[in-house]
């Protein structure tokens, strides 16, 4: 099975290294962190190495909710969000491809909560995540 690039804790995510990993996609990413930027001030991204899953990932936070979770892999990287079952009806209802309202709608359940996760390579993947923080935001 395929594992994220960013396994060594002795290592954290620079510029350098997430160029190496991500190769062509690190404009994507340089997009994506501009992204996050204009959607709303109050959302910032941490580095943080879990144990768990012997990865580093990006946390994305509005205040103290969590965004989404990104992780890196050779040549994209994958932004996970998770929704309570309240979100169906407007992910359902958004212009997202179907393939990510089915990922959520018949998606495993972990307790009361589902996720969709997109793999951005190239700058047009990032239509997606917009939505999926618009829908983030909209559920307070």
């Amino acid at each position: 099975m395929e594992k994220p690039c960013l396994n060594d804790k002795n290592v954290p995510p620079d510029d350098e290294v997430l160029s190496r990993c991500l190769g062509r996609a690190k404009a994507t990413w340089d997009s994506f962190l501009t992204l996050l930027a204009e959607c709303d001030p109050a959302i910032s991204g941490e580095w943080r190495y879990y144990t768990d899953g012997k990865s580093w990932l990006y946390k994305v936070t509005k205040k103290k909710k969590t965004v989404c979770w990104v992780s890196v892999w050779a040549g994209a990287f994958k932004a996970t969000f998770y929704f309570a079952d309240k979100a169906e009806d407007l992910i359902v209802a958004s212009k997202l491809k179907k393939e990510y309202i089915d990922q959520f709608v018949q998606g495993k359940r972990y307790g009361k909560i589902r996720g969709v996760t997109v793999v951005a390579r190239k700058s047009t993947d990032l239509k997606a995540i917009r939505t999926l923080i618009d829908i983030k935001q909209q559920l307070k």
